[in-house]
């Protein structure tokens, strides 16, 4: 019985050897190599719906020309964001055959300066006069270019956006971090690490951007509900930097809040009425804008005014941050809301020589904030997922032109990082440089 059964095993594995021999389908002998995907395929799987990372499907037309327009050239952050746009661009021509004249064209443009509204308002009208098939945009400002967005459309040039949300109404998709998720996610690590007590500051990269809003809403809308413990006692926005200089300089020099408000107030109803100073004329000017609103300023006044400006801008910005929150003398957290509020966050806690004493987390890991993670000036980062928010973009932009459907938002995902788990092999995957 034994002999048989041998024999009959026999049989069948001679059998499949044959069957092995004859066939030519060499994808399905395994030889023991693990086949591995792209360096940037860790970014790809962050993305939700998965279909973003996906361009077996985008058969566009030879020519077809996509127009990419981020906050910022040259940031960590940013480089990321073009990487993934780029790599988009390169799989798609590769995957069609196109070279040459017939390439998908895929242009990134953007601003020297992330605060810029005007220069990138500038680049979408140049790149309109170049009747893209579709336009993608990171808008610094969510209500800045709804007249350029009407006439794109009646152009036939379709939008999209990422990185930020923007509050006109014909967006085709978002790509972006769930701002709510990974800022809810920023303060449960804060109010863990100073044990659930105490004061925050908040640094919040300005006070325009969709992100910036949901992320600094987020952000007080977790504490407020789930750490009754917890105030954020200081909120401080980094565009509006210059106006807190003039504010601290005229506290040094024993100005009050009110008068530096209505000596900027009258100043300005000078300017507007197009006066000069020191003229009878314009000592008694009115606002033009508004003419129940007089425009006098004092000789005395226009000097202090003159002495605060000289004051304000000798003043860095680290200077006027360190400044706000030395007046939270229990202060224990801080939570910056990008990469610059968290290097600014970084320094002015240097200068307090508080570093050591405050916890400080926030949003992005380029070079800077790694190194501070690693030597414990900074002590915890929301990493975004900027290459793949790229290439998602370029896909939804893609989708847009063929016609073929778009999730209205495209999450592209975050990890938390921190001394812990910073070397960890999918944690290094989601680093910006």
């Amino acid at each position: 019985m034994r002999k048989r059964s041998m024999a009959a095993v026999s049989l069948a594995m001679c059998a499949a050897v044959g069957i092995c021999a004859c066939s030519n389908k060499e994808e399905n002998v395994f030889t023991g190599e693990t086949v591995e995907g792209p360096a940037w395929q860790a970014n790809l799987d962050k993305l939700s719906p998965p279909v973003y990372g996906d361009i077996e499907d985008l058969d566009l037309e030879p020519g077809t020309y996509i127009s990419v327009i981020g906050k910022m050239s040259d940031s960590p952050y940013w480089q990321q964001v073009k990487k993934g746009v780029s790599q988009a661009a390169k799989d798609i021509n590769e995957r069609l055959g196109y070279t040459g004249g017939d390439e998908i064209k895929v242009l990134f443009n953007a601003p020297s300066d992330s605060e810029d509204i005007d220069e990138q308002v500038n680049i979408l009208d140049e790149e309109m006069a170049r009747y893209p098939d579709v336009i993608a945009i990171a808008s610094i400002d969510e209500n800045a270019s709804a007249v350029q967005f009407d006439l794109a459309i009646e152009n036939g040039i379709d939008i999209v956006a990422f990185d930020s949300g923007n509050s006109y109404q014909g967006i085709q998709s978002t790509c972006m971090t769930d701002n709510a998720a990974a800022a809810g996610t920023g303060a449960q690590k804060l109010c863990a690490a100073i044990e659930d007590s105490g004061e925050v500051a908040l640094i919040v990269q300005d006070s325009v951007s969709a992100n910036a809003r949901e992320r600094e809403e987020a952000f007080k809308k977790t504490i407020e509900a789930e750490h009754p413990n917890v105030t954020v006692a200081e909120t401080i926005y980094m565009d509006r930097l210059d106006e807190l200089k003039r504010q601290v300089a005229a506290e040094e020099l024993g100005v009050t809040a009110e008068e530096l408000a209505a000596w900027t107030q009258a100043a300005a109803g000078l300017e507007s009425a197009g006066g000069e100073e020191g003229t009878e004329d314009t000592e008694n000017a009115q606002n033009t804008e508004n003419p129940d609103q007089e425009t006098d300023i004092s000789e005395s006044a226009k000097t202090r005014l003159e002495d605060i400006d000289s004051v304000a801008e000798g003043m860095s910005d680290k200077a006027v941050v360190s400044y706000y929150l030395e007046k939270h003398p229990d202060l224990a957290g801080c939570f910056g809301t990008n990469a610059d509020a968290v290097m600014l966050g970084a320094d002015a806690l240097e200068e307090m020589e508080k570093t050591e004493d405050i916890v400080l987390m926030g949003f992005d890991a380029g070079a800077e904030q790694m190194a501070g993670l690693e030597s414990g000036a900074i002590d915890g980062l929301v990493v975004q997922n900027p290459f793949g928010m790229g290439y998602a973009t370029v896909v939804a932009a893609a989708r847009t032109v063929l016609e073929i459907g778009n999730e209205a938002v495209v999450d592209t995902g975050y990890t938390w990082v921190d001394r812990d788990n910073m070397e960890d092999k999918a944690v290094q995957a989601m680093l910006y440089e």
